[in-house]
């Protein structure tokens, strides 16, 4: 399928420091795509280039094909919302969505139904004379993207849409997002630093590290595998130990664990997800103690040290509230081969 947007070798320096380096990413038309990474990654520069407000040292930006040197932000048809909305004040609600329409010399008789369609799109009907002042923090994120998708753009871009917002309503408009975006055909490139936003929101993530791609891949790839230690340890997963691959096991502290058919043999780092760490009987598998225990809504995180191992990495596992043993409870541990990815070093 034709990229839509095509990044090509995207190198972006500050001083000595490359914020992007050499960066390459297609997007193509009617996909999401969710660019995660933590501070200094590159990220928002790479949304800055795209949008035509950062200069690029070397490399392309393509749209539709066409190369964006030299046009400027207004001229390349992308939409840009920002995680703090810079609504303006001055105008109500419907002057705000109109903004962009107004600006592109759309006539007043195609804008007013534009307006009223979008905020009926976003959940805020009849919202238009509403001074914005008198908005929660949800309904501007809401008038933010109303604006932002009023010119027709052909392509989206998102800047931490949802980080001011709280948790559940994060949550929640994260999910209409996805649905308005699959019922209007809109392509996105969106960047943020929650990973829960970015899986629930994006067709494809795209991991970010020191200016470059770490991994690129459907959400639940990246979950399921991820590429190196660092994405692994990015997305939360610390169970993490040093292993030596041989005849379809790797050699671990933790004892032998079944690695993919086809693995290359040798020294390796091996991470174990939590829900790859099966708790039993004390007197059978792995013996560990449990030496911490965290409330998660209806799960329980647990943190367990192997007995008689001081040296070996903790392992992280998963309970149901009701089966979650205590702290410094006994139990034995078995691994699903499933849980287990050989990380590139």
């Amino acid at each position: 399928m034709t990229a839509l947007l095509r990044i090509e070798a995207a190198t972006v320096r500050f001083g000595d420091r490359a914020a992007l380096d050499g960066v390459d990413l297609d997007v193509t038309a009617h996909e999401t795509v969710c660019v995660l990474g933590p501070s200094g990654s590159g990220k928002s520069t790479l949304l800055r280039a795209v949008a035509g407000l950062q200069p690029l040292d070397a490399g392309r930006v393509l749209l539709d094909g066409a190369d964006q040197a030299g046009t400027p932000p207004h001229r390349r048809g992308v939409g840009l919302m920002f995680q703090d909305h810079q609504l303006f004040p001055q105008r109500d609600v419907g002057g705000n969505v109109a903004f962009g329409p107004r600006m592109h010399k759309m006539p007043r008789e195609r804008r007013d139904p534009r307006v009223a369609e979008l905020l009926d799109l976003v959940g805020l009907p009849g919202a238009a004379h509403r001074a914005v002042s008198t908005l929660s923090g949800g309904e501007q994120q809401r008038v933010a993207l109303a604006r932002a998708l009023a010119p027709e753009p052909r392509l989206l871009m998102l800047d931490e849409p949802l980080g001011q917002l709280d948790r559940s309503l994060r949550e929640r408009l994260v999910v209409e997002l996805r649905q308005l975006f699959g019922r209007l055909g809109t392509t996105v490139l969106a960047v943020t630093h929650d990973q829960g936003e970015a899986f629930a929101l994006a067709d494809r993530v795209v991991v970010m590290r020191g200016g470059t791609i770490a991994q690129s891949g459907t959400p639940l790839a990246v979950w399921q595998h991820p590429a190196s230690e660092f994405v692994a340890r990015f997305l939360g997963f610390d169970t993490i130990a040093d292993g030596v691959v041989s005849g379809g096991v790797a050699v671990t502290a933790w004892g032998k664990l079944p690695v993919p058919d086809g693995t290359p043999e040798g020294p390796a780092r091996v991470l174990v997800r939590p829900p790859g760490v099966l708790l039993g009987p004390a007197d059978e598998g792995l013996p560990c103690e449990v030496r911490a225990r965290t409330f998660r809504g209806g799960r329980v995180a647990l943190v367990l040290g192997v007995t008689g191992a001081e040296r070996a990495p903790a392992l992280e596992a998963e309970s149901t509230l009701r089966d979650a043993p205590a702290e410094g409870d006994r139990v034995g541990v078995t691994f699903d081969p499933g849980e287990v990815v050989v990380l590139d070093r």
